[in-house]
């Protein structure tokens, strides 16, 4: 051996048939483990590779051991030595393959390619006689070092080698061949393959670059080669260099790659960094880009099977089903209810004693039971689409919502909805909203992407820290310039619940009013800061005024109400907009604010700078 360091390291591998896997890693894996070896061992059908490392005595114990497993009796090894143990584990793993290459007619077993001894391939290239050199190892690998004049094919993995190889010029095909990787193995399928494909003089060479350094040393190669464990790179004297490997990109790094302030280990080289400003711009406008584009398509106005779920209050328990529908939905016609019902579409859920079966109409409901209701070729109404990403980090999201669109699924919208629409973007992420905004709204809508940030922002709210600017176009001239309105609002925003504002009836909700504009159509633009956050706060409260906002369809003039809620996209707009939310970031506590974008009824009678 070249070096006296005390540990030893073997590689070594052999195609063979083998049986009984699950048998052979328990007892290899609990063997190691008992001699104190660490590394890697993979296990196939078609054979073994492995890696271990130890003291000597170790080694010599686990060869040892594999060798007595039918067909493992000649197993030959390499052999360095190196100061520390290069592995953390020791591992056994079952492996289809014990080289990924996905051409299950590749058989090393029964053929290989011939194998050139290392020193007569170090004999050929001292008499400079004509040989094609080609690395089949991957692009990181060959960077680190290889033969000099080699050819190699750029791969970034070896289940690319043979389309790779289709690539190299037709006088290959008549030319020797060489072929090597770092311990012959990948060589064993890509021979086979290089031959199957025409080429004529293929040779392997016996052992790879690490039996080339055993025994000839570092002639005709430039560099030093990589290996799979934790030492990295091994330079011609079978020595560990010193490199390190990069854990994001593969790359291996020099000790100034290291040194740089470019790396951090685990997570970035100076081959992968980029600055953290740029990725945060860079994924602020991928995501700003594809919630553009989903939004865009309004799914919802594609037809398709909604189901919803329908579950019994106890207030309604011994009611006929047909009965408990129609109060339960009265936005729903007794007909309609009696159609889905005949047409099957009405089912008890998965959860009852007797999955999906069609339900009857007189059949006697009771509390908690469940249904489904389908409804077949859904078709939403359009929704306005032009969603704006304003702001994003790891802990929260925000956008500037148009209207119409409402904020989460309810009534008539499921997929044309704000929640569902940014679900489709932050698809691996459970997204919080923090505070709402009603369909005919627009500006600022805050969502989390935490839930320790909702809990957090949700401390905020309830402790009044939150700001909260809007602006509303109301009916008439009021004659107050500011006014605080402090009243009960009901929790149902309809009918005569629209109505109570006592405060046995709902909850107490705090807005204030602030006169900015009185416009001579008898109209006047208010700045509107609501202290609480009631459902429909704002247009409950200037409705109760006698100064409705103008474009709501449910809060009209001379204190009418509407019997809808949500615009369609031809409507007159909603005169109201979330222009501004100020909150404390909930991680770093820094005061936060977010802006939107005024639409066009308010840009054009916005004062300059408000």
């Amino acid at each position: 051996m070249v070096s006296e360091a005390p540990v030893l390291n073997v590689a070594a591998y052999k195609f063979v048939r083998l049986k009984d896997l699950q048998s052979m890693r328990d007892a290899i894996r609990r063997h190691c483990l008992a001699l104190g070896v660490r590394g890697t061992v993979l296990l196939a059908p078609e054979g073994i590779n492995l890696f271990l490392a130890g003291d000597d005595d170790a080694i010599d114990g686990a060869l040892s051991f594999i060798r007595q497993f039918p067909g493992l009796d000649d197993l030959q090894g390499k052999f360095s030595r190196s100061a520390q143990v290069p592995f953390r584990r020791m591992l056994v793993r079952l492996k289809k393959e014990i080289i990924p290459f996905g051409v299950p007619d590749i058989r090393p077993d029964e053929r290989t390619s011939p194998k050139l001894p290392p020193r007569e391939l170090k004999r050929w290239l001292d008499e400079g006689r004509r040989v094609r050199l080609l690395d089949v190892r991957n692009e990181y690998e060959v960077q680190l070092g290889t033969f000099a004049g080699a050819e190699h094919l750029q791969l970034h993995h070896f289940r690319d080698f043979l389309q790779a190889a289709e690539k190299l010029p037709p006088e290959a095909r008549d030319e020797p061949i060489v072929m090597f990787c770092t311990g012959g193995i990948r060589c064993e399928k890509a021979g086979p393959l290089l031959e199957k494909a025409g080429f004529r003089h293929v040779y392997q060479l016996e052992g790879g670059i690490l039996k080339y350094f055993e025994e000839c040393g570092g002639a005709h190669y430039q560099g030093s080669c990589f290996v799979f464990d934790g030492r990295v790179a091994l330079d011609p004297a079978l020595r560990p260099t010193g490199n390190l490997l990069c854990f994001a990109c593969q790359a291996v790094l020099t000790a100034e790659d290291v040194t740089s302030g470019k790396f951090l280990f685990g997570q970035y080289c100076p081959k992968c960094y980029r600055d953290p400003q740029q990725v945060k711009e860079s994924q602020f406008e991928l995501h700003r880009r594809l919630i553009g584009e989903v939004a865009e398509r309004q799914p919802g106005c594609t037809p398709y099977e909604h189901v919803r779920p329908i579950y019994v209050p106890r207030r309604f328990a011994g009611l006929p089903l047909l009965d408990f529908l129609c109060q339960r939905f009265p936005g729903v016609s007794r007909n309609q209810w009696e159609a889905a019902i005949e047409q099957g579409n009405l089912t008890h859920n998965k959860f009852g004693p007797t999955p999906f079966r069609v339900c009857t109409a007189d059949e006697i409901i009771r509390e908690g039971q469940g249904f489904l209701h389908r409804m077949p070729d859904t078709i939403e109404p359009a929704i306005n689409p032009k969603i704006d990403l304003i702001y994003e980090d790891e802990w929260l999201l925000a956008v500037d919502k148009p209207a119409p669109l409402p904020v989460h699924p309810s009534g008539r919208y499921q997929r044309n909805t704000l929640t569902w629409l940014l679900g489709q973007v932050y698809e691996h992420e459970v997204l919080h909203l923090v505070h709402r905004v009603d369909a005919n709204t627009t500006g600022v809508v805050l969502l989390t992407r935490r839930h320790r940030a909702a809990k957090l922002l949700a401390q905020q709210f309830a402790r009044g820290t939150v700001e909260k600017i809007y602006y509303a176009l109301l009916h008439g001239h009021p004659k107050w310039d500011r006014h605080e309105e402090s009243s009960s609002i009901a929790a149902s925003p309809t009918g005569e619940a629209g109505r109570r504002t006592d405060a046995e009836h709902g909850r107490l909700a705090v807005t204030k009013f602030e006169v900015v504009r009185r416009l001579p159509e008898g109209m006047t633009l208010v700045k509107v800061e609501p202290l609480t956050g009631r459902t429909n706060q704002i247009r409950v409260h200037a409705w109760k005024l006698g100064h409705p906002v103008s474009g709501d369809p449910l809060y009209l003039p001379a204190g009418r109400l509407g019997d809808r809620q949500t615009l369609d996209v031809a409507d007159a707009p909603m005169c109201l907009h979330a222009h501004r939310l100020t909150i404390n970031h909930p991680i770093d506590g820094n005061r936060l604010t977010l802006r939107s974008t005024p639409p066009t009824w308010l840009a054009s009678i916005l004062p300059h700078g408000a």
